[in-house]
This record gives structure tokens, C-alpha cells and sequence, in this order.
């Protein structure tokens, strides 16, 4: 039995991420992540499944990475709003320094490859968010509404204005960006 080389699995993480995010799942075969990563195409089989679980695999270790960047210096002791402007800024800073990431994200969700993730593992990466978002609904200070609905007011703005190839004609100011935030926060908020 071959043994596991983290070198090489980040290899293919990264050429995953490459060749989907520029030819598409299904040009991106096995033979070409493993090509666009130097090893041979058996070095992928002793970390994955098959290709569907690689490309499961990528998008579960992109959401982890997403998690630890946005609640790595959460302070919970904050007010909410104070908390979510945190992550708010936290996930500005992981899409717009981590584009290649969040491209393949957006197009593994409007894949049929999402419906193979485990969604209630996923969400336990994000168990502290949600436990605060929740917190403001009993506290009265967010609305009393799903909690996608509150992501998709609060969050899926920043995705979108912190990536260039959406907002191609717009340079955010830091001005900007803290309208941006109120302008989310005053969209949930009682």
C-alpha cells in the first residue's frame, strides 16, 4: 500500500481548484488534475475515492478553510452587530484574497456535484456563527427569519463585492465597505 504525502495531496487540492476553475468539471478529468499536479494518476486514488469524491473533498476543505478565517478571532463577548461586522469584514478579506477558492465554491453549489456533500457536517463549521445569529433573534436585535435567509442579506453581498470579476467597474473604498455592512446589517436587524 503507497502512503500519503501531504505535498501531494495539497498538489492535487491546488490543481483541482486550477483545472475546474478553468476548464470545468467535466474536462477535468482525472488523468488532467493529476498531469496539472506532477503525480501520476494512481497518486490520486490513494487519497480519493474517485473523482467525485475529490471534488467533494475540495469543496469540504475549502468551506473548513472559509470557517477558520472568519471565526478565528470571533469575540463573542461583543455586541452582535459588533460580531457580525467581524466576520463581515473577515469574509471580505478570505474571498478577495482567496478568489480562486471562492470561484471554484460558486460553482461546485450550482453543481450536481452539492448534492453529494454531507450539508449538516459543513454547517458544524459554522456552528459559532449561527449560534450568534441566533442569539440576536432571541435577543430581538436581528429578525426572526431562517437563518439562509439571513446569510443571503447579510453575507452573499460581500461575496459579490469582494470579488473583481463581479464588480469589474467599481473599486471599493473603505467607505464602501463599511456602507456595504450597514447597509446588510439595517436588512436584518429588528
Amino acid at each position: 500500500m503507497r502512503t500519503k504525502d501531504d505535498e501531494k495531496k495539497e498538489a492535487l487540492f491546488q490543481a483541482t481548484i486550477k483545472l475546474v476553475n478553468d476548464i470545468g468539471f467535466v474536462a477535468s478529468s482525472v488523468s488532467k488534475i493529476a498531469k496539472e499536479a506532477g503525480v501520476s494518476p494512481a497518486t490520486l486514488y490513494v487519497y480519493y475515492k474517485n473523482k467525485e469524491d475529490l471534488l467533494v473533498s475540495t469543496y469540504i476543505d475549502i468551506k473548513l478553510d472559509l470557517s477558520q478565517a472568519i471565526l478565528a478571532d470571533m469575540d463573542d463577548s461583543l455586541p452582535i452587530r459588533d460580531i457580525l461586522e467581524n466576520v463581515w469584514h473577515s469574509i471580505f478579506s478570505y474571498v478577495s484574497n482567496n478568489l480562486e477558492y471562492y470561484k471554484f465554491m460558486e460553482q461546485f453549489a450550482n453543481s450536481p456535484y452539492s448534492a453529494l456533500v454531507d450539508r449538516q457536517a459543513v454547517e458544524q463549521y459554522f456552528v459559532p456563527l449561527t449560534n450568534v445569529m441566533q442569539r440576536g433573534i432571541e435577543q430581538k436585535i436581528i429578525k426572526p427569519v431562517d437563518r439562509h435567509i439571513l446569510a443571503a442579506f447579510l453575507f452573499h453581498p460581500v461575496s459579490y463585492l469582494a470579488n473583481p470579476r463581479l464588480c469589474q467597474e467599481f473599486e471599493l473604498t473603505e467607505t464602501d465597505i463599511e456602507t456595504a455592512f450597514t447597509m446588510a446589517w439595517d436588512a436584518i436587524k429588528l
